[in-house]
């Protein structure tokens, strides 16, 4: 059970720090990843092949210099250096992107300097976990707890910035605050592994473990990717309601999994992470499943409960639950729950073309099955060492 005094430590100014930077990236993130594809194909006035090779390149770019730099985190560089520059590449690309208009050009700024930066995430809760180790799980759900919140108000900001300013404006608010962002990380206290850790082969990426759990993250990453791509359509298409259901519905969904991000933290104390997750699938199985059926809006957003749940117990203990499994490799282990989240993205887009063709509650069906592939190799012999 979590000390008394471990709770105290979320009061130092390692997390009020790193608290502020949640707060910041998930704006950030709020502001742009929304609209990044309208961006793209109306600024930049492309079809919708080279949409998809922009945004496969800047995934994948980011996935492989993510990969990189998580692992170098963990036997060379310290993590407040990789935020500091994280922090400024991010600037800086969005500095570019607010007064470039060519898309040869823009595509080099995200696969480089945006991919440099897409490794201030990652690197956030390998700090966290390093900085905060008694108190890692609670401190890592209060973190991404943040995001949540930069969720709910984000996105309404940015279409306001979008009416004011046009993208011209949204970006450079956005290259704000990542300078925010890099003045927040100089003043963190550096938290290295010791050398001793830096040489335990202990939780290699190869290993058996290892391996089901990115698996498992991989089919719950899919199946939640699937399921907020799939709702806008199953709610207007089928269910003939507004954009204005659609836009209450996922801000209530999002309310719900404020209080619940910090609420699994501190059960994370008292029960193993992998347990947390596992439930998280079946709760996500509930959800999946009802929504698939539900013929009124009412009966979607009663499930937001459900939804929340699973998005709390994947996204806020599931961060802490890769930690675990590689225990002294904090910043691979991260960056390799963050990679998941990439990849579903790149699945998705496929399974969401096919699955329409069963109409849009096939979606769904789908993502009820790959929740339950994920609780299948959570609860696997192979997966018990988590």
């Amino acid at each position: 059970m979590t000390s008394f005094g471990g709770r105290r430590s979320l009061l130092r100014p390692t997390f009020l720090h790193l608290s502020g930077m949640a707060g910041l990236i998930g704006l950030a993130t709020a502001l742009v990843n929304p609209f990044l594809s309208v961006f793209v194909t109306r600024e930049l006035a492309v079809g919708p092949v080279r949409l998809a090779v922009f945004l496969l390149l800047t995934s994948t770019a980011a996935l492989a210099v993510s990969t990189a730099l998580g692992w170098l985190s963990d036997v060379r560089l310290s993590r407040r250096s990789l935020l500091v520059a994280g922090s400024v590449a991010a600037a800086c690309a969005y500095g570019l992107f607010a007064v470039l208009r060519d898309y040869e050009w823009l595509l080099a700024v995200s696969m480089t300097l945006a991919a440099v930066g897409s490794t201030v995430i990652p690197q956030l809760f390998a700090q966290a976990r390093e900085s905060l180790r008694d108190e890692g799980a609670l401190a890592i759900s209060s973190l991404r707890m943040l995001f949540s919140v930069a969720w709910v108000v984000g996105p309404p900001v940015a279409a306001l910035l979008l009416d004011r300013a046009g993208f011209d404006g949204l970006f450079a608010v956005v290259a704000v605050v990542y300078v925010l962002t890099a003045l927040l990380a100089v003043r963190i206290e550096s938290a290295t592994p010791t050398p001793r850790e830096r040489q335990e082969p202990r939780g290699s990426v190869f290993s058996a473990n290892v391996v089901v759990a990115t698996l498992a993250m991989v089919a719950l990453q899919t199946a939640s990717t699937l399921g907020l791509l799939a709702l806008p359509l199953l709610i207007t298409g089928e269910l003939h309601a507004s954009m204005g259901t659609v836009g209450l519905t996922v801000g209530l969904a999002a309310a719900l999994e404020i209080p619940l991000m910090p609420a699994f933290g501190a059960l994370a104390g008292r029960i193993r992470h992998r347990w947390l997750v596992a439930g998280g699938a079946v709760a996500g199985i509930g959800y999946y499943a009802a929504v698939a059926v539900a013929e009124q809006t009412w009966l979607i957003m009663a499930a937001q409960l459900l939804s929340a749940v699973f998005v709390a117990a994947i996204m806020g203990v599931g961060i802490s639950f890769f930690q675990d499994i590689m225990p002294n490799r904090v910043g691979s282990a991260t960056t390799l729950y963050s990679n998941t989240s990439k990849i579903s993205a790149m699945v998705a887009g496929p399974l969401l073309g096919i699955a329409q063709v069963w109409g849009f509650r096939s979606v769904f069906t789908v993502s009820a099955a790959l929740c339950a592939v994920g609780l299948v190799l959570l609860v696997l012999p192979t997966a018990s060492r988590a």
